[in-house]
């Protein structure tokens, strides 16, 4: 074995090089290496200009990657914890249920979930479900491998509600309505089984939007998702800790995790949806005028009631002369709206140079 230290003044190009050709074990202490192929060094010592542009090259782009993941988790994980702390969705002893599909969305919430534990200053524990709908040529396999590898609390739960949602839904008809009834009424029940007192689903910044845009433009009511409801009993409470995150920013982190993804082939056999046509409309829009998005969702965070017209949440007819109804923004019906030509709600901590999927290595955390 060959052992080097500071004086030999190795390049650190060169060490790299042989990492990347993984023709030895490598050991780390300090500024000492130790090499079983004491060949290799030697050639390196002989030549040390051989290969180093190629090598700094890649060295960079790791070096790039990398910190554009961490970059990419931090962003994550604030999101995630400032959801928590601003709608209080999970507290001192809470026992979390995270429902997982097997997409990228709930793959992100659980590793965020996780993460976040680790270091939260209360204590609460975390169980994921599945339910299996009984699909044909479901992997039923793929999420018990994964959870038992990452050690964490499961339950797979069995229930054909494909057939069901098959049976009663005409050919050609969407079957998300139906398809969703079933679940809840089977994750409620899961839930109070478990003794669960969250229910976390994986619902993110872009989906909130896409049911108000839903909403809207098929139902007349200006609604959203809420990032915390209870269920019509007052049993349960659903928190989606994902509504600050952009899906943007999930699936370039699912990519980078490399999750077991499961399509749903009952929703993806249905491409005319309506979901999806209003998601297409929002990524166009992401594309053609940025920011766009990012104002659309601090708006509905941003909402005056007094300006709407909606007289069961605003009391128009009591307002009166000579009174200023506590709340009220004041008279701008003749004014101009001083409105920015550029959206201001942009991520400081957003990159627009992120990895893509084609330039991306593979990470995994140490434990």
């Amino acid at each position: 074995q060959l052992r080097i230290k500071k004086a030999h003044k190795v390049p650190i190009n060169f060490i790299i090089f042989l990492l990347e050709k993984k023709t030895f074990p490598l050991t780390i202490r300090g500024l000492k290496f130790r090499f079983k192929l004491k060949t290799i060094m030697n050639d390196i010592l002989q030549n040390p200009n051989s290969n180093s542009k190629k090598v700094d090259l890649s060295l960079k782009n790791q070096q790039k990657q990398t910190y554009n993941f961490n970059k990419l988790q931090k962003r994550l994980r604030r999101n995630v914890g400032n959801a928590i702390a601003d709608f209080n969705m999970i507290e001192d002893g809470d026992r979390v249920m995270v429902c997982l599909s097997g997409g990228k969305d709930s793959y992100t919430l659980l590793d965020i979930l996780l993460n976040l534990r680790l270091n939260a200053p209360i204590n609460f524990e975390i169980v994921a479900v599945n339910l299996d709908q009984k699909q044909p040529g479901f992997p039923e396999h793929i999420l018990p491998e994964y959870l038992q590898s990452i050690g964490v609390e499961y339950k797979i739960v069995e229930e054909n509600t494909y057939g069901i949602v098959k049976e009663k839904i005409p050919e050609g008809k969407t079957t998300c309505s139906l398809c969703s009834r079933l679940r809840r009424g089977i994750l409620y029940r899961t839930a109070t089984e478990l003794g669960a007192t969250k229910i976390a689903l994986g619902h993110h910044r872009d989906d909130m939007l896409e049911t108000l845009f839903l909403n809207m433009f098929y139902g007349g009511k200006l609604k959203s998702m809420p990032p915390k409801l209870i269920s019509d009993d007052g049993k349960q409470i659903v928190i989606r800790p994902l509504a600050y995150c952009k899906e943007k920013d999930i699936e370039k982190y699912s990519i980078a995790k490399q999750f077991p993804i499961i399509p749903c082939n009952l929703c993806g056999s249905q491409p005319n949806l309506q979901r999806q046509v209003v998601k297409e409309m929002l990524q166009k829009w992401d594309r053609q005028y940025p920011g766009r998005i990012e104002t659309m969702f601090s708006a509905i965070q941003n909402i005056t009631l007094s300006h709407l017209c909606d007289p069961k949440l605003f009391d128009f007819k009591g307002i009166k002369r000579g009174q200023v109804p506590e709340g009220v923004d004041g008279d701008i019906a003749f004014d101009k709206e001083d409105l920015p030509a550029i959206p201001t709600f942009m991520d400081e901590d957003e990159e627009t140079t992120d990895f893509t999927a084609e330039q991306m290595i593979s990470f995994k955390e140490v434990k």
